[in-house]
């Protein structure tokens, strides 16, 4: 490592973000050309600013992933210094203290990130100071994809055709082998004084059984994903109880692993895999793609209905009944199964998320955004604009959103996607002695069937908050009310 005072070359500063790898990573691609040496950082911007984790469970995930970039580039001969405050005024004081004339970094697209790097980029520039940002957090630039009459895309389908039509994204770039770097003349913060990590209580002691952070990781997942889950992903990526998907949200979600390596990595796939499983999961891919178009054009997803007709929905916002549901106690089986895997693991799967974000809209009648903060705080793959796509897609209030009539049935959804009730029993071990015929419907079992099972209703397990018939009939009479006052 390079010392401040044997070195004549101004250095390059390298603000590591949510791109939290060495491999297709272009800002530290860029400064390597340079051959400056490089002073690469980790800012803790104010979580007021929302550019660090979503949410508590995401702080795990980063508090993680830091740890193996750390070791990575300590490999490489360098480390990466952790500080905390205003991103302007440290590299403001970065610069003053370390002579350096240029700041690299790969580009954020959630609204607050964009906010605060194009602050930084012409505060910079009025000091004389280069500030050049770098894409790869996406297959493509949001700004990219526009309509044949210039505007944003508003449906999912057109979006991906278009997506197509730009062919290939770029080749991802592998990772340096050598790295020139220099010391700050101030000292880093210790990782465990940002105290990331959960204590008392330690609700994440489960994370560690499921998860394996970090950028070795991620590629080990998707080279097993690629040669054992690939093929077969559309039938089976519906199945909870399945290893069936990909697994890799939390890691694109701090920018572990990039995009363009995951499809990357899927070319040629389809000599041994059915194209329409490679489409399939592409698809998932262009999804991420599509909710930060719309955020890059809607700002305010997180927070406002897409579709202002909804702005008039008479939500009931029961308390009782959303704490039921982020405790897994609505008696639904499959609603509970999923809210507590989300607890245990920081994580649900794709499809039983749906499941639980309707009955939370519809069945509950409880504001949207209330099941999104929830989620931002507990999942480790929070993502800013896949989070509220997702859920504004479900309350029928987003671009391209499901119609707001289509109301999952809890009971039909379990039994169709979990038939033999494994999921179910993996997170309600209470129901684990009842048989398949009610393990989704213990609320229809006879007094004999429970007492066999070991469950008394309302109190080993919960009775339904909310009788999903009647729930049903009540949000379309609330629906077609704001439509007809619109």
């Amino acid at each position: 490592m390079i010392s401040l005072a044997t070195e004549n070359a101004r250095p390059v500063i390298l603000w590591f973000r949510k791109d939290l790898r060495l491999d297709d990573n272009r800002a530290l691609h860029a400064a390597c050309k340079l051959g400056r040496p490089i002073i690469a950082i980790y800012i803790r911007e104010p979580r007021s600013d929302g550019t660090g984790p979503l949410g508590a469970a995401q702080a795990w995930w980063l508090h993680h992933s830091l740890e193996s970039l750390e070791m990575a580039l300590g490999k490489l001969g360098g480390r990466l210094h952790l500080i905390s405050g205003d991103a302007l005024d440290l590299l403001c004081d970065l610069i003053d203290d370390s002579g350096a004339e240029m700041v690299l970094w790969n580009r954020r697209y959630d609204p607050a990130g964009i906010a605060i790097d194009t602050r930084i980029k012409r505060a910079l520039a009025e000091q004389g100071i280069e500030a050049k940002s770098f894409s790869g957090q996406l297959l493509h630039d949001p700004s990219r994809l526009m309509t044949g009459a210039g505007t944003p895309y508003r449906t999912y389908t057109p979006f991906w055709r278009a997506l197509e039509k730009l062919g290939e994204p770029d080749d991802p770039l592998d990772p340096p082998t050598k790295v020139k770097f220099i010391d700050l003349p101030q000292k880093s913060e210790p990782l465990a004084e940002w105290r990331l990590l959960p204590t008392k209580p330690d609700w994440a002691s489960e994370f560690k059984d499921i998860w394996v952070p970090g950028e070795e990781a991620a590629h080990r997942r998707l080279t097993d994903f690629v040669e054992n889950d690939l093929q077969g992903y559309r039938r089976n990526r519906d199945q909870p109880s399945r290893r069936a998907t990909s697994l890799l949200s939390p890691y694109l979600a701090l920018g572990v692993i990039s995009p363009a390596r995951i499809w990357c990595e899927t070319r040629g796939s389809s000599k041994r895999v059915p194209v329409a499983d490679l489409v399939h999961f592409r698809k998932e891919l262009a999804w991420r793609e599509f909710s930060y178009h719309l955020i890059y054009h809607f700002p305010e997803l997180p927070n406002r209905n897409w579709n202002d007709r909804m702005d008039a929905f008479p939500w009931q916002n029961d308390k009782k009944h959303f704490s039921a549901w982020t405790k897994g106690v609505t008696g639904y089986p499959i609603v509970d199964a999923g809210m507590r895997q989300l607890w245990r693991h920081g994580f649900m799967h794709n499809r039983v998320r749906m499941i639980v974000a309707s009955f939370l809209v519809k069945d509950l009648m409880i504001d949207w955004r209330h099941g999104e903060t929830w989620f931002r705080e507990t999942l480790v793959d929070a993502d800013p604009a896949n989070n509220a796509a997702s859920w504004q897609w479900v309350a029928g209030s987003g671009a391209d959103a499901s119609p707001f009539f289509r109301i999952f049935n809890p009971t039909l959804q379990g039994e169709k996607f979990d038939p033999d009730g494994s999921y179910v029993r993996e997170f309600i071990p209470e129901l684990a002695n009842l048989d398949n015929k009610y393990i989704h419907r213990p609320f229809d079992a006879p007094a004999s069937v429970l007492a066999s099972a070991a469950i008394k209703l309302g109190t080993t397990y919960p009775e339904p908050v909310v009788d999903h018939a009647f729930a049903r009939d009540r949000v379309l009479v609330a629906y077609a009310a704001t439509k007809d006052g619109a």
